[in-house]
């Protein structure tokens, strides 16, 4: 307690005049702290979809109704996609890894604007609040899916329009996160680090960070525009007030293309980092990786047009998309190539980061191989709209960017936490995310090109077998998502006290003691080897 006269307060302040207790976590403008509210953040709204995504799996074990009738299944298929895509999978990796380590792996002491990070962490509590209370207030879930297809959306009495706000401000922290990094990584590179003395996972954040900033205005705008449509009866996209549904289709694409990118392009710079340290060799084709990653960001964002070859376009539209989406699989191929490459010859060390990378590599060719089936126009008629589509957008989006971010926490957990984890239950957990992920999901390729549509509450009894081993492998998946939180959570409290190095890496992050100190460094580091200098090799 503190007296002033007539009044008394308690103090928030230590002795140095810093927050303490809560305040120092609410109030804190160090990165890593905001990387690690970050992290509970995700964790807490990522099982909220989960459990979502579980009760609508146990619905599609039988045809017809099973636990909840259909709009109660389009409202939860609404919201968990609108958790998963918009307040976990677009902003997960940048968020929690990127505000964590950036500064760390560049040599610098926090970001370029910390009071700017602090704000954009609370645009997304608010609008991930936001998105999840549209499942529970006022006119019932919103029943438009994720994509909020007008003129449903436009139409819908549901609480459509708390989703869309939602979504609007969870851009906004989106593109304030890209900004900083983009200033971050131009202007605080500790001295010697040229471009290409960089490691590659701020690479892969900094051509993420000018896709936030450059597409996400696309669709906050796009989303104002829906609202504006509802509430003030502007006719942008409802053609009963002389609107243009396609219109909304291209204005949403333009972004959520580029999104993909956003989501996966860190995922490879995450496990650009775990191949060199587990081979202990240096990246084979660092050049070649950066620029692919440039690359995958240019060419991303001019192939939207391949979600729309039923919607009707010109003929050489159709060509141009068809086109571009088989090129923008040339840089992530390469990327494929020089990961396999980096192993090859090394000292491999099997833990748990390197099988989620490895892991990462299998899935994500699988969700490109089938991207191209939908690349093709004639192809892409047979599938569109069905099953095949669910099966290839969580192949690239789960598999992708999910088991990345499980590679990154397995990888970064003992300099987040300064603890080791049990390496048994992690190999376990592994082995029940991997098995049921695949179980899960490869049955909905087979049945989609059968015909099942998907977002669908009841199907022909055709493809329940199909439905069935989809829906047990969701439930083997969950059990490893528990088991790998709780060995995870153990880990913090009762886990082994985790040395400064523990895979003998040669980035920046594994210099300083674990977990990091307040500023990172005592004094700020001079670069003077290339990437990934391990030892007197001769690559270097």
């Amino acid at each position: 307690m503190t007296d002033t006269g007539s009044r008394t307060y308690v103090s928030y302040l230590d002795h140095q005049g810093r927050f303490k207790g809560i305040f120092s976590w609410l109030l804190s403008t160090d990165h890593k702290k905001i990387g690690l509210m970050y992290l509970n953040a995700v964790i807490v709204f990522f099982f909220v979809a989960v459990i979502l995504g579980l009760l609508m799996r146990i619905e599609l074990l039988a045809p017809g109704r099973t636990i909840m009738g259909p709009q109660t299944y389009n409202g939860m298929f609404t919201i968990h996609g609108v958790i998963m895509v918009f307040i976990i999978v677009i902003p997960a990796l940048p968020a929690v890894f990127g505000n964590f380590f950036l500064p760390i792996l560049i040599g610098a002491k926090d970001v370029a604007f910390p009071r700017l990070n602090l704000f954009s962490f609370y645009l997304y509590i608010l609008g991930a609040i936001l998105g999840v209370l549209s499942q529970f207030a006022g006119s019932g879930p919103p029943d438009t899916g994720w994509t909020f297809y007008v003129p449903y959306s436009a139409q819908s009495a549901t609480n459509v329009i708390y989703a869309l706000t939602a979504a609007f401000i969870l851009g906004f922290s989106s593109i304030l996160t890209g900004l900083n990094f983009i200033v971050t990584i131009h202007r605080m590179r500790a001295p010697g680090m040229t471009w290409f003395k960089m490691p590659l996972f701020p690479w892969a954040l900094y051509a993420t960070a000018w896709i936030q900033v450059l597409a996400t205005p696309i669709i906050g705008i796009t989303l104002l525009m829906v609202i504006a449509e509802r509430v003030l009866n502007i006719g942008f996209f409802d053609p009963a007030l002389g609107g243009d549904p396609v219109l909304f289709q291209h204005l949403f694409w333009i972004y959520s293309h580029p999104a993909v990118y956003i989501m996966v392009l860190p995922a490879m710079g995450i496990v650009s980092e775990i191949f060199p340290t587990f081979s202990q060799k240096p990246v084979f084709g660092y050049g070649a990786i950066v620029f692919s990653s440039l690359a995958i960001a240019f060419v991303g964002s001019f192939v939207w047009g391949h979600h729309m070859f039923t919607s009707g376009m010109s003929y050489w539209a159709r060509w141009f998309f068809s086109f571009t989406t088989f090129i923008v699989a040339v840089p992530s191929a390469i990327k494929v190539f020089n990961w396999i490459s980096t192993m090859y010859g090394g000292s491999i060390d099997l833990k748990p980061p390197l099988l989620y990378a490895i892991g990462f590599i299998f899935l994500f060719m699988i969700g490109g191989f089938t991207g191209l089936t939908l690349g093709s126009l004639a192809s892409n008629i047979q599938v569109h709209g069905t099953s095949y589509v669910v099966a290839h957008f969580h192949y690239i989006i789960f598999g992708g960017m999910g088991f990345a971010f499980f590679a990154g926490i397995h990888y970064w957990f003992p300099k987040m936490f300064g603890k080791m984890y049990n390496f048994t239950i992690a190999n376990i957990s592994w082995v029940l995310v991997f098995v049921g992920f695949n179980v899960f999901y490869f049955p909905q390729f087979i049945i989609g090109f059968q015909g099942m549509p998907r977002r669908s509450f009841d199907y022909l009894p055709q493809f329940q077998t199909g439905e069935v081993i989809s829906s047990i492998g969701s439930m083997v998946l969950v059990a490893g998502l528990f088991l790998m939180v709780i060995n995870l959570f153990r880990a913090v409290y009762k886990g082994d006290p985790a040395p400064a190095n523990p895979w003998k890496g040669v980035t920046l992050e594994w210099q300083i003691p674990s977990p990091p100190e307040h500023e990172n460094f005592e004094t700020i580091p001079e670069i003077k080897n290339k990437p990934y200098f391990f030892g007197n090799t001769s690559t270097n």
